[in-house]
């Protein structure tokens, strides 16, 4: 599957975002390495710390469907769902990544222009994974 592609199923899954306090939705697609894609969105909630960013939905939802191998995640993002600017994952994110992925998984961002990629190392340099538990 090609960004573009994977870049139109991250915009269609912010369109299910639930964001009532900062009405900032995200949308994210991941790409398995057999070719399957699965989609999050943020999930916003009123204690605030209980709330789940788009990569880690579609994460814990890849997982749940049994895939442990990933190639690719498209991430986008914007107030109240209009795309205006790059939207990169949070820390946390990064390193959720971090846990099922190599330095060469590919993050692609989208501005509603613009398409941009990064992998792993880029975003996340001198990680730690489950490699330093051996």
């Amino acid at each position: 599957m090609d960004s573009r592609e994977l870049v139109n199923l991250a915009v269609e899954a912010m369109k299910k975002a639930y964001t009532p306090y900062s009405c900032f939705k995200v949308g994210a697609a991941l790409l398995s390495e057999d070719g399957d894609v699965t989609i999050g969105c943020n999930i916003e909630n009123a204690a605030y710390s209980p709330t789940i960013c788009a990569e880690r939905v579609a994460f814990s939802s890849a997982v749940r469907d049994g895939k442990r191998k990933f190639t690719k995640i498209a991430v986008v993002g914007g107030m109240n769902g209009k795309l205006s600017s790059f939207t990169y994952p949070c820390g946390v994110c990064r390193q959720v990544m971090r846990e099922f992925c190599d330095d060469d998984f590919v993050l692609v961002v989208y501005d509603g222009k613009d398409i941009k990629e990064h992998t792993l190392a880029d975003i996340l340099p001198f990680s730690f994974s489950p490699k330093d538990l051996v």
